[in-house]
């Protein structure tokens, strides 16, 4: 799959460099999208042949069009049902109209019955940016309420392509085709849950109009980052691995610092340092020798383990008392590399002046609402500007977790096309915090430390899940799996 993920603005940019330069323009780029379509439908559901094209009023409905006109040369029984004004059509979806009159395609009104056995969704392409109501909305439920496989042209209708969010309703697609580049909203938010199996035809675009359209983001390429995780000389000590110092566990929270001391050590940090509430020390103890495990009650206690740290993680079970304040100021004035999550996240948020220079936050959206002052509604509907808004308030490594996780860094915007549902689990926020502090103590810079921790992470959930089901996976599952992941580097 292509790494590169378009904006709305860059595909329609792409398109219209390519229509300049073609012969005939906009109608052959829709000419080889029809093929494309057809090309589809004959190979995944080879013996379907009672086709329903849902029409927009725009050149995906002229997309929609012209596949029609095709399959009906191919034998198909075939019919369209047509939305909105057609009486303005652009010269492209016109001359497709024509094209599926010509062969004598039965035109159906919205409710006019047709027993199909493949439903087409052709109603908006890229440039819907507003709630879809009316008769869209009620062929929207149409669609949706079929037990009959769906196609959807470039994106499923209702489905924003720059941020995944659903206006209003969409289409719920077994398959989608895409057309030029994948956009990325896509691969985010509600996008996946849309889209079914995604696929893409580049069409007839030149390779270099590609080359030089920038990227809105980039997909997550984590055997690559592997080969930038520092090899081992046989001459090797665990100092050179890093010493990440893992802060929290207020009362009834133990568990969280354990499980992201134990992602650092299983990650390959050289040492690992927990420092926490005094009634737990025996506890982690028995549960994880390997680990330092340190009594703090004052900022005070914390001067002698931060200043031999590598990594800082701050927030796995730390909670909002004073404890975890005043524990908190300290960290976050010292010079080391932090990592803030959970509880030192909305702590953060209270008092947003204090952040240190190396800095990674890893909120999921509520947390990223609480640091912008909004709602995790908000943050859901645009994912990439909140993003952005964090990385440029905090100055900081960022990342959002959530369907498609992103990361912003130093070079850019990164999403993350891996995880499963069964990461909705206690601990699993944890766990990643300690991969990634692992990383960056090994060397790796922040953004790549971030990016390849959590590509692991999510890679070893799916691996779990593909193996046990998704249901019952639990944070400890996924460390064996992390391991082997990592040392695919080494072979």
């Amino acid at each position: 799959m292509p790494n590169k993920l378009y904006s709305s603005t860059q595909i329609r940019s792409l398109e219209q460099q390519a229509i300049a330069e073609l012969a005939q323009g906009d109608f052959v780029l829709m000419q080889q999208a029809a093929s494309a379509l057809l090309g589809l439908l004959k190979q995944r559901w080879p013996s379907r042949r009672n086709l329903l094209v849902y029409a927009g009023n725009g050149n995906n409905g002229g997309d929609g069009y012209l596949l029609a006109a095709y399959a009906k040369a191919e034998g198909y029984r075939v019919a369209i049902k047509c939305l909105g004004d057609h009486r303005q059509l652009p010269q492209a979806a016109l001359m497709a109209k024509q094209a599926a009159g010509q062969a004598l395609i039965p035109m159906l009104a919205l409710d006019d019955p047709f027993k199909a056995d493949v439903l087409v969704d052709a109603l908006f392409g890229i440039g819907l940016n507003r709630p879809v109501d009316g008769d869209y909305a009620k062929a929207i439920a149409q669609i949706n309420q079929t037990t009959s496989p769906v196609l959807a042209v470039d994106v499923p209708s209702g489905l924003c392509a720059d941020s995944g969010q659903v206006l209003g309703s969409a289409v719920q697609a077994d398959v989608t085709l895409s057309f030029i580049g994948h956009k990325v909203g896509l691969f985010t938010a509600d996008g996946p849950d849309h889209c079914g199996d995604l696929l893409l035809e580049p069409l007839a675009i030149p390779q270099h109009l590609l080359a030089a359209q920038a990227a809105c983001a980039t997909l997550v390429q984590g055997p690559e980052l592997l080969n930038k995780l520092p090899r081992r000389r046989k001459n090797f000590h665990k100092g050179q691995a890093g010493h990440v110092v893992i802060l929290g566990g207020d009362y009834g929270m133990a568990g969280a610092p354990l499980l992201s001391a134990e992602a650092a050590l299983r990650s390959g940090a050289g040492l690992v340092s927990v420092l926490t509430r005094k009634e737990h020390l025996s506890a982690l103890l028995a549960r994880r020798p390997e680990c330092m495990v340190h009594g703090v009650e004052a900022q005070q206690d914390l001067l002698p383990f931060l200043t031999k740290a590598s990594v800082i993680v701050a927030g796995p079970g730390l909670g909002q008392r004073f404890w975890g304040q005043q524990l908190l100021q300290q960290v976050l004035a010292m010079d080391k590399a932090v990592l803030l999550d959970a509880d030192a996240l909305n702590l953060l948020a209270q008092q947003p002046q204090l952040r240190p220079k190396q800095l990674i936050l890893t909120p999921h959206p509520g947390e990223a609402a609480r640091l912008l002052q909004c709602s995790s509604q908000q943050i859901q509907q645009n994912r990439l500007q909140a993003l952005q808004s964090l990385q440029q308030r905090y100055q900081a490594t960022v990342l959002l977790k959530g369907n498609g996780s992103l990361i912003a860094g130093s070079s850019g915007l990164q999403l993350l096309n891996a995880g499963n549902p069964g990461m909705a689990s206690a601990g699993m926020g944890d766990l990643l915090s300690g991969v990634i502090a692992a990383l960056w103590a090994q060397g790796m810079n922040a953004e790549d430390a971030t990016a390849l921790g959590s590509w692991l992470h999510a890679t070893a959930a799916d691996r779990q899940a593909q193996s046990l089901g998704q249901r019952g996976l639990l944070a400890l599952d996924l460390l064996t799996e992390v391991r082997q992941l990592i040392h695919q580097q080494m072979v």
